[in-house]
């Protein structure tokens, strides 16, 4: 069930992100390398009383794989008792001027494991899908969700968290 709930949703935002790239002749993107700041809220709990949902804030940076649709990114969402670190690699389609959506995955190492983070409280493969935009000179806004697969302890829960804030373009 968890398998055909992934493929589904791997399929769906797909199928939107590459039909973004049909556009692409068109639009400008960006190819911005930046590291911002912001907020991080967790969204699900994974239902042993103790994994409640948390409010908190991410760090995240991207390095734009030169001459190609693909970015190195991390990022750190800090709150509750842990932080989750991912290092997640995505593609990138451009769909307005200076503006991306970017889809991937990479995987959530839980600085504390079995302790509250906004993305769960346990290392887990995850799944992004976002947006960004160079909204000034240098000034680079984001927001993503980031979906950890399994990612409470002592459950089979998935947890759920969105992201924004703002980077500086290097």
């Amino acid at each position: 069930m968890k398998l055909t709930k992934l493929t589904a949703s791997f399929l769906a935002a797909a199928s939107i992100i590459l039909s973004g790239g049909i556009a692409s002749a068109q639009t400008a993107g960006t190819n911005a390398n930046y590291i911002g700041a912001g907020i991080a809220a967790g969204a699900t709990s994974g239902g042993q009383g103790n994994d409640d949902a948390q409010l908190g804030g991410n760090v995240q940076g991207r390095y734009a794989v030169p001459n190609g649709p693909v970015s190195v990114r991390g990022s750190v969402l800090y709150g509750g008792d842990a932080a989750a670190i991912m290092p997640i690699v995505t593609y990138d389609a451009p769909i307005a001027r200076n503006t991306n959506v970017y889809f991937g995955g990479g995987y959530s190492f839980v600085t504390d494991e079995g302790q509250n983070s906004p993305l769960g409280n346990r290392n887990a493969p995850v799944v992004t899908l976002g947006v960004e935009s160079e909204v000034a000179n240098n000034v680079i806004a984001y927001g993503d969700t980031k979906w950890g697969i399994d990612a409470y302890r002592n459950s089979d829960a998935d947890a759920v968290s969105f992201q924004a804030g703002l980077g500086y373009r290097f």
